[in-house]
């Protein structure tokens, strides 16, 4: 188990990281996260909802993602309100209050650990991931996901510790010093994560935690800035580059403030023919020449923040200048003429205009939909993938040109002019859908298309390159056995 001394330390990589070198190595490695919460999900094989970063570990692993391998999945639709999702469904919304406190646990206790016997049955070793810090102490007894879990797993749990945010002695120190002594025994190793600058400067700091710890230190691993793994968490998206750049084709995706699945941008953030930008603010989405509206938890409460804010305004302006507009599954809801959520799904609005740009209609209603898709564009040859999570119905009205045509016959989306909608997640993924959005903004030296699967396996191999340069990979599988 790979557990944190506290959130964003870099877990959810390095866990990628060993998934990818266990592989590497003749094993047959799964990813195991007992209990995670993000908006960023993926539908498994079989129409179930994990998350993300759970789906990335089981590509770096080789292996199809399974609802094992992440049994709980929370996602936050409000600040103190989230939908459960158990063993891929979902079981309501809770309160933050209601499900840390209320009497359920057991029963999450059993099914969690549960799918981790599953899970380990059929794979080898299993390479699970903690939440946050391993010690939250007012949580102990509720804790699902992070001592608990490696108790009942019997795992070796290797601490991992961002240096980079600093404290990193009191951080591992006082993690350590606030697990019982159960937990403490637990507990193999220590791997100081995203280093900056000369290590030889550190190595008496290594000695120093080892002696203080009592727990080997089993590598520093140096913050990398040429290897792209997709995040699990979007905190990081206003920080990425608004302007626009002259000789390529702009894209600004819009930041919603319950935004989910911006895993859904990460190839257009890898192509050379492209500049990707996130913004909320009506200028910059002027100066785009395609402009994206992501997937959101909360569909009618996000375009009444962009109604209120002008943002609305500012995307339908650019379409009526000749701009594309691409709407994916929320967004896809948004173009239409309206949204009804009579069963308040999503939040007490019960109902709003659209943007108005796609002749649609949706009510958010009946069980979520979940699963992944094969479909070509509906007069192409070429496979494609995707995947679709969201509530809803959505009617045409009129007689307008669908998108894709999905592999059982059916179709997914819309397209009339210059205005795009679809379902599906993971649809920039595939070079035939992305050429199509851009070559109306193309100039003729930039058509070299982008293969992004092929580009995830390139930077799975490299992190695993990176990790096993700076961690000590026979003293971990020492740990192991």
């Amino acid at each position: 188990m790979f557990a944190g001394t506290g959130s964003d330390v870099g877990k959810s990589v390095i866990a990628a990281a060993f998934c990818r070198i266990f592989k590497q190595d003749g094993y047959s490695p799964a990813p195991f996260k007992a209990q995670n919460m993000a908006l960023n999900s993926f539908a498994t094989p079989e129409g179930l909802e994990i998350g993300r970063a759970q789906a990335v570990q089981a590509e770096a692993a080789g292996v199809p993602c399974h609802t094992d391998m992440n049994p709980l999945l929370l996602k936050p639709s409000a600040d103190t309100i989230c939908q459960v999702i158990l063993n891929g469904k979902s079981i309501g919304n809770q309160h933050a209050i209601d499900y840390f406190t209320s009497n359920n646990k057991a029963v999450l206790r059993k099914e969690v650990c549960s799918a981790f016997d599953r899970l380990n049955a059929r794979y080898n070793p299993i390479v699970l991931e903690g939440a946050g810090s391993i010690s939250e102490i007012n949580l102990r007894e509720v804790d699902l996901v992070n001592m608990p879990m490696a108790a009942h797993a019997g795992a070796s749990v290797i601490l991992v510790a961002d240096i980079d945010r600093g404290g990193v002695f009191a951080s591992v120190y006082g993690s350590i010093l606030l697990l019982n002594e159960n937990e403490r025994k637990l507990v193999k190793g220590i791997l100081i994560n995203k280093f900056r600058g000369d290590i030889r400067l550190f190595e008496s700091g290594i000695k120093m935690i080892e002696d203080l710890c009592g727990v080997p230190v089993v590598g520093v691993v140096p913050y990398y800035h040429d290897i792209h793994i997709e995040e699990e968490d979007s905190v990081m998206l206003h920080t990425k580059n608004r302007a626009a750049t002259l000789g390529k084709v702009n894209i600004a995706v819009v930041l919603l403030q319950h935004m989910s699945n911006f895993t859904d941008f990460n190839a257009l953030e890898h192509d050379e023919r492209v500049h990707l930008y996130y913004t909320n603010q009506p200028a910059e989405i002027s100066e785009a020449d395609i402009i994206i509206i992501p997937g959101t938890k909360n569909t009618l409460h996000d375009l009444q923040v962009l109604r209120r804010d002008g943002i609305a305004q500012a995307i339908i302006q650019a379409h009526s200048k000749g701009k594309t507009v691409l709407g994916i599954c929320g967004g896809y809801q948004m173009l239409g003429r309206e949204l009804h959520d009579p069963n308040q799904i999503e939040s007490t609005i019960g109902q709003l205009p659209g943007l108005n740009l796609l002749p649609i209609s949706t009510i958010l209603e009946g069980e979520k939909i979940t699963r992944q898709v094969n479909f070509s564009l509906d007069k192409g040859k070429t496979t494609c993938k995707g995947y679709e999570i969201h509530n809803g119905r959505t009617d045409i009205l009129a007689d307008i040109e669908h998108l894709n045509l999905l592999e059982d016959g059916t179709h997914d989306g819309c397209i009339v002019s210059n205005c795009i909608g679809t379902y599906i997640h993971g649809i920039l993924d595939n070079s035939e859908f992305v050429d199509f959005l851009i070559a109306p903004f193309l100039n003729e030296k930039s058509t070299e298309t982008f293969d992004y699967f092929k580009f995830k396996e390139e930077q799975f191999d490299k992190l695993a390159d990176h990790v096993r340069k700076h961690v000590n990979i026979e003293l971990v599988y020492e740990i192991m056995r």
